[in-house]
């Protein structure tokens, strides 16, 4: 299909395209837990892109409305959901919050930043999910402070097995606007990486914790 006439693989035609995903198995990264990994995301380079920013933008809003309906509250995940969230919110007409990884240790040691007292019902917007720890300690936050948490978006997953039980254990629905399956896809019609760099890039996702192993040339 062409990337234009759908909205998934366009997506990660962007990222691909912007270098805000990059595909290494020949040399893979170093991810800061210690993993090896033959892919690095880095979806903040999105918003240096007016045209992207905004495409990626109407898609969240088209989501948000098709799968969850209007919430009261649009909430971003810090920090790479932040900026998204806004132009969402913005977008919807609809206020804005935000979820901080932790309290802070000062003030009013809040961990919402916001007037909770806008509506109940909210729609997370994050930049990458991978395992989903931060994410849904974000959706247990609201939650504690009395919201609805309606859902969460995001522009990528890597897909992790891990991260769907977590997300279907704590009943956060979540949707991505791309995927690692749809962006290998993506890059092999564009001649990104070949058919042999497939099998130690779908290796990965089965095991990341203990793959090691790049293609050899």
């Amino acid at each position: 299909m062409d990337p234009s006439l759908d909205p998934a693989l366009k997506v990660a035609e962007f990222l691909l395209q912007i270098k805000a995903v990059k595909l290494s198995p020949r040399k893979p990264f170093t991810w800061a837990s210690g993993w090896k990994s033959p892919i690095y995301c880095d979806n903040r380079k999105t918003l240096s892109y007016p045209p992207i920013r905004t495409y990626i933008r109407q898609q969240f809003v088209h989501v948000i409305n098709s799968e969850f309906g209007r919430p009261d509250i649009i909430a971003g995940v810090a920090t790479g959901g932040i900026a998204h969230g806004a132009l969402v919110a913005h977008d919807m007409g609809l206020p804005f919050i935000y979820v901080r990884s932790d309290a802070k240790t000062h003030g009013m040691q809040n961990q919402v930043e916001g007037d909770l007292t806008v509506g109940r019902s909210v729609v997370l917007v994050e930049d990458l999910v991978s395992t989903g720890g931060s994410s849904l300690r974000a959706a247990q936050a609201l939650r504690e402070a009395g919201c609805e948490v309606k859902g969460m978006v995001a522009i990528f997953t890597y897909g992790f097995d891990t991260a769907r039980k977590a997300f279907d254990e704590a009943r956060v629905g979540l949707h991505t606007l791309t995927n690692y399956s749809i962006l290998l896809d993506q890059a092999l019609r564009s001649d990104y990486i070949t058919e042999k760099d497939l099998l130690p890039l779908n290796e990965w996702r089965k095991d990341p914790a203990n793959w090691g192993g790049a293609v050899k040339a």
